[in-house]
């Protein structure tokens, strides 16, 4: 009954607001928002931000996701995908045409100078994380990785709030990292934050085209992800910070010795990460590759309506 009342009323606005073009996000509402489109015959554009069907999201729930997209693939005139991996993921799935779907990198706007971190200088070493304490995220995996890292000293920030916040809470105190993990819960000033840190961490079970990385790298600072969906990307292995395999505990704890112990790394790979933000990440460059699928469906659009009677 809810997605029913949420169904005739998008088709309310669509025809109330007279849209010549329908853009939607994420899984439900891009699903409803589709539909809407489809049985108001205005053309739509959708963005994916990860499938739902993505490797690591539990395999019951991937299923039911996969269907749906297949169903709703159709109802689309263009599909946005943040990432190749999403793209590719799609191919490989059967979900849309090759031609229908476009890649247009997820961008963040620049920041001043005075935001900018300085990884290679300041002690205790900074480890920060921004991320829901929800599902696709694994913060345990980062505090299991910290737990044998003694020396030298750090201390982690995670930034966020979710339901699984306690979980991380008590398996932070059952390592002993009580007195070195801050839970800052949900903030308006991460780029104030991330300016104050030494180094960027995400772990995750599944992802899109994470935000926070991209603003971690405007912020100049050396990025350790979990190598999933289309994080490789932004981080570039070896050269703006680490990849690790999923779930890997060992590996995640090795890469962030490194940075933990060499100063000069971290400066180095902050500033190679800044510089591929730069080139590849600005909202500009997003905003205007989107505009420009925007204008394309709705020149198609109208080039498909009949020509008024006389």
């Amino acid at each position: 009954a809810g997605d029913v009342t949420v169904l005739r009323g998008l088709l309310r606005v669509i025809r109330d607001f007279g849209a010549s073009l329908v853009c939607c996000h994420s899984t439900k509402a891009g699903f409803l928002g589709r539909l809407a489109a489809r049985l108001a015959g205005v053309p739509a554009v959708f963005t994916v931000h990860g499938w739902g069907f993505s490797e690591g999201v539990p395999a019951m729930r991937r299923a039911a996701v996969l269907r749906a997209e297949r169903l709703a693939a159709g109802w689309a005139d263009r599909i946005i995908c943040v990432s190749e991996y999403d793209r590719d993921l799609a191919l490989r799935h059967g979900v849309a045409r090759p031609e229908q779907m476009v890649v247009v990198p997820n961008g963040v706007p620049p920041v001043g100078e005075e935001l900018r971190a300085r990884p290679g200088e300041g002690s205790p070493v900074r480890l920060v994380m921004v991320a829901r304490f929800e599902a696709p995220k694994d913060h345990l995996l980062l505090l299991r990785a910290l737990g044998g890292l003694v020396a030298p000293e750090w201390e982690l920030w995670l930034v966020g709030d979710g339901r699984l916040e306690e979980k991380a809470r008590r398996e932070a105190a059952g390592l002993g990292l009580k007195d070195r993990v801050r839970f800052l819960g949900p903030r308006h000033d991460v780029p104030e934050l991330l300016a104050r840190c030494h180094v960027f961490v995400l772990t995750s079970h599944w992802e899109g085209l994470p935000l926070t990385v991209l603003e971690a790298m405007r912020a100049g600072l050396p990025v350790v992800a979990s190598d999933v969906g289309g994080v490789r990307e932004a981080v570039a292995d070896g050269e703006t910070g680490f990849l690790v395999p999923r779930g890997d505990a060992a590996r995640l704890r090795q890469r962030l010795r490194l940075l933990l112990e060499d100063p000069a790394l971290r400066a180095r790979m902050g500033a190679a990460g800044h510089a591929h933000w730069r080139e590849r990440f600005t909202l500009d460059r997003m905003l205007r590759h989107t505009q420009a699928v925007y204008r394309e469906v709705l020149d198609r659009a109208f080039r498909r309506r009949p020509a008024p009677a006389r």
